[in-house]
């Protein structure tokens, strides 16, 4: 994680689609990465490909900055076909660079394919040791480039590329979705455990794969269902296949998928995201209950949390702040004064809202605590009498393995501060975490991953 930045990231955005029809698909794709940018903002990227052997090569164009950055009409004219992946990446591991950006595009003996991917292969790199013996990888590759190499190796060994993917499954560790195009196929991969999620979706004859349900929704498409952990879906010219790589004892789905990472009009097995939200801050009010004049929250997912609080505690939600939604990302700041500002880029307090209130503050989480703390002198400063944070996530004490970018416990407030300590460094009157206790009722009891908050890693390294 960036020094500068104190918000969690998600590593990536995935979405792919294939027309049966043969109509071109790349335009879509674009919309559907603009409706995933949420997931990545470094560098985006789109390769498509003709079923019916017209094109030749796979087309592709990626870039550094965000999907509207990258892309021009010209490009999505360029790229034409009827079958394709998309991806926007915030990066965890590799650095923040052009060579790190996705798809990954390769020929080989047997045809090409190009590879996008959500997550993180935790034995990457023993993975890449043996194919740096075989004289395949280089000492640079990513963990998406260890996996596209890993499908190679076994496509020139397997009948199709669906049994080379499954071949090639059986060795990861981690947390992952990925999607695979290869000259005929569309295929979608999900992790054993459901840690990082992936959907299958419908728009008249035109299956499509995402990361989210949203995304679907804003091609015009309608989700269909969740790939199941574990599953291998395969797309043709025929219809859905799928098979399954032996799953693990029990799933475990990000639990930060319905606390921050997803957007809020997405449904993550089966899961509404608005509602867990929802019922978040109702279990925040019914835990921590205070005399204040009014409820807000920090956009855009501490809003939906605000207005559980709200309902629950009968004070009145209100919208506290306007946000700059065209504001560059803080990290690309040239001084650190510039990054230090940010937030008051970011957002604006609207004054006649808190002025002379008691005000219940709600964010999803408190990471390092500096993002925070300037919030609360900016409501101070617009002339809020007492300011009481409630935060929709349990503190984060652990770091994340499985492409979440959580920093060391060391740049963690809440690991080396009580929650007392943390509450006067922030400069709040009161503060209150989501109790770990209430984590299966705002999900409806789905089995999750909440190692960053209690260490029970589901997948653990060797």
């Amino acid at each position: 994680m960036n020094p500068y930045e104190d918000k969690l990231h998600e590593e990536c955005g995935v979405f792919g689609m294939y027309s049966i029809e043969g109509h071109s698909v790349a335009k879509d794709i674009y919309y559907g990465l603009i409706a995933l940018q949420h997931r990545g903002q470094e560098s985006a990227g789109i390769a498509v490909s003709d079923t019916d052997g017209s094109m030749g090569n796979i087309a592709i164009k990626k870039g550094m900055g965000l999907v509207s950055e990258v892309f021009t009409k010209a490009d999505l004219s360029y790229l034409y076909g009827n079958i394709g992946v998309g991806h926007v990446r915030y990066s965890t591991t590799g650095g923040s660079s052009i060579e790190n950006a996705q798809p990954i595009a390769m020929n080989y003996i047997k045809g090409s394919l190009a590879l996008v991917h959500n997550g993180n292969i935790m034995n990457a790199d023993e993975l890449k040791e043996k194919q740096l013996h075989r004289g395949q990888a280089h000492y640079t590759s990513s963990d998406s480039e260890v996996l596209a190499y890993e499908v190679i190796s076994e496509r020139i060994k397997s009948n199709s590329i669906e049994d080379a993917v499954k071949k090639a499954s059986l060795k990861l560790k981690g947390g992952y979705a990925c999607l695979i195009m290869s000259p005929r196929k569309l295929i979608g991969i999900r992790d054993p455990y459901g840690l990082k999620p992936l959907v299958l979706g419908k728009r008249q004859n035109t299956y499509i794969l995402a990361s989210e349900s949203a995304a679907i929704k804003t091609v015009g498409g309608e989700l269909i269902r969740d790939i199941e952990p574990g599953e291998i879906v395969t797309v043709t010219e025929d219809g859905v296949l799928s098979d399954h790589i032996p799953g693990a004892e029990k799933c475990a789905h990000c639990i930060f998928e319905y606390i921050y990472f997803a957007r809020v009009d997405s449904v993550i097995d089966g899961i509404s995201v608005h509602d867990s939200r929802i019922k978040a801050g109702r279990a925040l009010a019914r835990r921590y209950k205070v005399e204040a004049d009014v409820v807000i929250g920090v956009p855009d997912s501490g809003l939906a949390a605000a207005e559980g609080y709200a309902l629950e505690s009968g004070i009145p939600f209100a919208l506290g702040f306007h946000k700059n939604s065209y504001v560059g990302r803080s990290f690309i700041k040239p001084t650190d004064e510039e990054r230090k500002n940010a937030v008051h880029m970011k957002l604006a307090i609207m004054e006649n809202v808190v002025k002379g209130k008691r005000v219940v503050l709600i964010d999803d989480s408190i990471v390092r605590g500096t993002t925070m703390r300037q919030i609360i002198e900016m409501l101070r400063n617009a002339g809020a009498t007492e300011v009481h944070v409630r935060v929709s996530s349990p503190p984060f004490l652990y770091p994340c393995f499985y492409g979440t970018d959580v920093p060391s416990s060391g740049q963690l407030i809440a690991s080396e501060h009580s929650t007392e300590e943390v509450c006067q460094t922030i400069g709040a009157d009161t503060l209150g975490y989501f109790d770990l206790k209430d984590i299966s009722s705002m999900v409806d009891g789905l089995p999750v991953c909440a190692a960053c908050f209690n260490k029970k890693y589901p997948v653990r390294r060797k």
